[in-house]
């Protein structure tokens, strides 16, 4: 919670790392973003489709489009007037329109502290920019000032996942910003409609666990933004919508059949489940995968509409495989290999989460109000959804229809706020199927020992699991480039274009710009003569926060760079080239989702304040037939494994689960 309130400009906290930066772009309210995807409007930000992947307007369109630029540019050139006035950088004009609209010029004038809300703003800034448009009057106990804050308080902690935060850390962090009197900035912030306030029971605190039952329980009060306030108790009513209007007793389906030739028990339990209540929680790492992938296919054979969402196009060709379904375009970086299974089963039964949210038309049809046309919709990789897209998305499923969240509890959580899975599973509002289905083989067996905060020595006759120790960062380096351009493919066989490495962070001495660039230099060098690219490159495309396209370089021309992904083709506007980053070397949050036949996990000395459970957890986890750790960490990695879980978060989702008035559930 230190970092969320802290005075330093904006930078991902260690669960934060795959945004390369990016703030998270504005979400409509749950309901209007349900109708906007089903007229085809995209959820993403201003600007391309997207968030950046150009496509050319038919011709008849750009004399209209090139009418309605005209305002912006006023718009900006005014915001730019009052930016140099206040003595701010020309460049945050177009930003200031992004985030305050056409009106940006008078707005900051009004209140010149509105800057913070601009990336890259520091505290100390806006009240220079301040102190120059309004005089001696812009003091450190102005109410603009202090209502600025504590939405930059917020905003910097939604950041690091946090979807409230405790009165008393925001009026401590106020204190620390010389505010003169917190507690009235508070109530100044909350009367405005700036921030809401809540009050619930403590359910995770120190004081809750030493309660006794006859004591009333702990109580907490917490500040929030009202975007993510708003989605918190959106998802908690469409939750209980779905499991208030299931009808278990009509007779649409022969669920006990389907049962019955389930592939597995932990299968049987999961359809027997199912067919008991509209939502349903199912856990279990990457061989459980093929249970929700059972259930699938076994209401699509009872002529259900039943489909499965995945977070990435990775998860979709594996479970692709499962499912015989051959639509999932494997791009060679999948444990599968190119194998996705026979196309003939279901090949449309398997939709990426990103596309049934972008209004693109991927996925089942909708209704008029914008609702799935589903009788079954089972989202793997669950906890990858933040509050915003997973209220979104249960807000499209519509009465009736069964939901099933599937996913591993042990991954890392959500780029975005919230902790949705987790705060299902601990809320107990509906049925919960663990499976009993294995990883296999000693990886299986590592990061199962992992998983309950045991680090174990695993026999690894086949080389599955190779230990590098390194002294320092620069041995790092050096181990990691040599182990995947030889070591990796003359010893595993697994060729250097199948192997990923994944370290905490971007920045620090072996950090991904430093990695991917001995990479490059090693594997594919070149000029970088397309604004530091070269065809043949190994790139991320990072279109939204939390959406990580795994790509190639193909080329350039006046429309942008042009990439290859698993996806098919993209070109990527010059404007918008910062979503575009080298992916030889990736962080655990951008791998989330994804895995490789070989992974060499990077443990830098200096990386253990970044590293948690969850973050060894999902590294390691990724490597689908070999796994190298380049090891600096020395005897603090089992300290981590067995003594942080996960970096906490503060959420209101399993409060407002709890007080829901949730139908009674059988079985």
């Amino acid at each position: 919670m230190e970092h969320a309130l802290s005075t330093e400009p904006a930078g991902p906290g260690p669960q934060q790392d795959s945004p390369d930066g990016a703030s998270p772009s504005t979400t409509e309210r749950p309901a209007e973003a349900v109708r906007a995807i089903g007229e085809g409007r995209s959820r993403g930000g201003p600007g391309t489709e997207a968030g950046g992947a150009q496509e050319s307007p038919p011709d008849e369109a750009r004399p209209a489009a090139a009418v309605s630029r005209a305002p912006r540019d006023e718009a900006s050139a005014a915001a730019r007037a009052v930016l140099t006035e206040g003595g701010a950088p020309e460049a945050l004009a177009r930003p200031a329109v992004d985030a305050l609209g056409e009106g940006a010029a008078r707005l900051l004038r009004e209140d010149p502290w509105l800057v913070l809300s601009l990336p890259g703003v520091r505290v100390e800034h806006a009240d220079g920019f301040a102190r120059a448009l309004l005089g001696p009057q812009a003091g450190p106990g102005d109410p603009r000032r202090a209502r600025a804050l504590v939405v930059r308080l917020l905003e910097r902690a939604a950041l690091e996942g946090h979807t409230a935060v405790e009165a008393s850390k925001v009026r401590a962090a106020l204190g620390q910003h010389f505010v003169p009197d917190p507690e009235e900035a508070l109530r100044e912030s909350v009367s405005d409609g700036s921030v809401l306030v809540f009050q619930e029971e403590d359910l995770d605190g120190p004081a809750a666990s030493k309660a006794s039952e006859d004591e009333e329980p702990p109580m907490r009060v917490l500040l929030g933004l009202d975007r993510y306030a708003l989605a918190e108790e959106s998802l908690a009513d469409g939750l209980v919508r779905l499991l208030s209007t299931l009808d278990p007793a009509a007779p649409k389906a022969d669920w006990v059949g389907a049962a019955r030739e389930a592939p597995s028990p932990s299968a049987a339990d999961l359809i027997r489940a199912v067919a008991e209540s509209g939502v349903v929680v199912h856990t279990g790492g990457e061989a459980a995968r093929a249970e929700p992938a059972a259930l699938v296919s076994a209401a699509r054979g009872l002529g259900l509409r039943a489909w499965a969402v995945t977070a990435t196009e990775d998860s979709r060709a594996r479970l692709g495989g499962l499912l015989g379904s051959g639509n999932s375009g494997n791009s060679g970086n999948s444990a599968d290999s190119g194998d996705s299974g026979d196309s003939a089963d279901f090949p449309e039964a398997l939709v990426t989460l990103p596309g049934l949210l972008s209004g693109s038309g991927e996925g089942p049809e909708r209704a008029e109000d914008g609702s799935l046309d589903v009788d079954l919709l089972v989202v793997c990789d669950a906890p990858r959804l933040d509050v915003e897209a997973a209220a979104t998305l249960v807000e499209s499923v519509p009465d009736g229809a069964r939901l099933v969240l599937s996913g591993d509890p042990g991954v890392l959580w959500s780029v975005g706020p919230g902790r949705v899975f987790a705060d299902l599973l601990a809320a107990k509002v509906c049925p919960q199927v663990a499976s009993r289905t294995p990883d296999p083989g000693p990886l299986g067996e590592l990061v199962s020992g992992i998983g309950i905060g045991e680090l174990t020595a695993v026999e690894a006759p086949e080389k599955e699991i190779v230990i590098v120790p390194v002294r320092d960062a620069g041995e790092a380096v050096h181990r990691t480039v040599q182990l995947v351009a030889d070591s990796v493919p003359r010893a595993i066989g697994v060729p250097s274009e199948h192997t990923q490495v994944i370290t905490p962070g971007h920045g620090g001495a072996a950090g991904t710009r430093v990695l991917n660039a001995a990479l490059k230099e090693r594997l594919n060098p070149g000029p970088g003569r397309f604004d530091g690219f070269d065809p043949g490159d190994r790139v991320v495309h990072v279109p939204a926060p939390g959406t990580v396209v795994p790509a190639r370089v193909v080329g350039a021309d006046e429309g942008g760079l042009r990439l290859e992904s698993a996806a098919g083709p993209v070109t990527v506007a010059r404007e918008h080239l910062a979503t575009v980053r080298h992916a030889w070397a990736l962080t655990a949050h951008q791998a989330a989702g994804m895995r490789w036949p070989a992974v060499v996990a990077v443990l830098p000395g200096d990386a253990v304040q970044a590293l948690d459970r969850s973050w060894v957890y999902t590294a390691f986890g990724s490597a689908a037939r070999h796994l190298s750790v380049v090891h600096g960490v020395e005897q603090a990695l089992p300290k981590v494994i067995a003594q942080i879980p996960a970096r906490a978060r503060t959420t209101r989702l399993r409060s407002i689960l709890r007080e829901q008035p949730v139908p009674p559930q059988e079985g």
